[in-house]
């Protein structure tokens, strides 16, 4: 699928194509939000994972909430998020979770964590206290959760079954051929079970994928078909950048057309709502998707 040919500067760095630039993130309600991500000590995806827009989303008083720690037990090879030993769980971080909730106004949220494989119940039942209490601090608020595979440990997984998240999001990233080698310890047919647990449960279900890792049009089309197939209803498709030297290479830019032509094809195929774009990320625009 190539597209945008991927150019080098005279120091050896990626030349980004202009669709790919992001304004700098001013304004008050950037800096509101900032400030209570950080009085609150809150972890949130948008940092820890290097998302170009931030400073939209934040300006727009909106932030994605990572739980469990910052520290990843996977090692992923597209993801910006540090992997090592995470330290303990903190019981109180759903309190201070949905105290910040609160504080921002925020009328739907979006709740992300790291792998805890260290865990036995993965980190599930922090996941479900985050949830409720979230709910009971912040009457009439709508959640997406973008959740891990919990390894396949489906006792795990029932605990987000049980508090019924609005959206349950649960990420292939990329097609099957390059799973292995994107998602070192994760498996393709594993988190199409997850989706099609939560969707058979009644769960809205949503996924997304990273373009320019050296996909074919062909292999897309297929992980499109698999996500409904197992019920899936929404798609967010947005342009791998790599996060630093130890990551993956990006093998290509995909250009704002050829985003906007896969788009078509996901809704034809049945997709209730697709976001595509370069900058399109998993959370992005979440509060449209209820």
């Amino acid at each position: 699928m190539a597209e945008g040919k991927v150019q080098y500067t005279p120091e050896g760095k990626i030349r980004k194509p202009d669709w790919l630039r992001v304004k700098l993130p001013v304004g008050e309600e950037y800096r509101n939000v900032r400030k209570i991500v950080s009085d609150h000590k809150l972890h949130t995806i948008c940092e820890s994972g290097n998302c170009p827009n931030m400073g939209e989303c934040w300006s727009a008083g909106t932030a994605t909430v990572m739980i469990l720690g910052n520290v990843c037990t996977r090692s992923c090879g597209f993801c910006a998020v540090n992997t090592g030993k995470p330290s303990e769980v903190d019981p109180y971080e759903p309190l201070r979770v949905a105290k910040s909730v609160k504080l921002m106004g925020l009328k739907h949220v979006v709740i992300t964590s790291v792998d805890r494989d260290d865990l036995k119940d993965g980190g599930s039942e922090i996941w479900a206290k985050t949830v409720e209490l979230i709910r009971k601090m912040n009457p009439g608020v709508t959640l997406e959760t973008l959740i891990p595979d919990f390894q396949g440990k489906w006792e795990n997984l029932k605990r987000i079954i049980d508090v019924k998240p609005e959206i349950v999001s649960h990420n292939l990233e990329t097609v099957r051929r390059l799973t292995k080698e994107v998602r070192i310890q994760a498996r393709y047919d594993r988190s199409l079970e997850v989706l099609k647990r939560l969707s058979d449960n009644g769960i809205t279900t949503k996924s997304g994928i990273m373009l320019g890792l050296g996909e074919s049009d062909e292999e897309i089309a297929e992980t499109m078909d698999d996500l409904r197939t197992v019920g899936v209803k929404i798609l967010t498709m947005g342009q791998y950048l790599q996060p630093t030297l130890k990551h993956l290479a990006v093998q290509e830019f995909v250009t704002p057309a050829k985003f906007e032509e896969l788009g078509q094809l996901a809704k034809s195929k049945g997709f209730e709502f697709v976001e595509s774009g370069p900058l399109v990320r998993s959370s992005y625009h979440a509060e449209k998707h209820i």
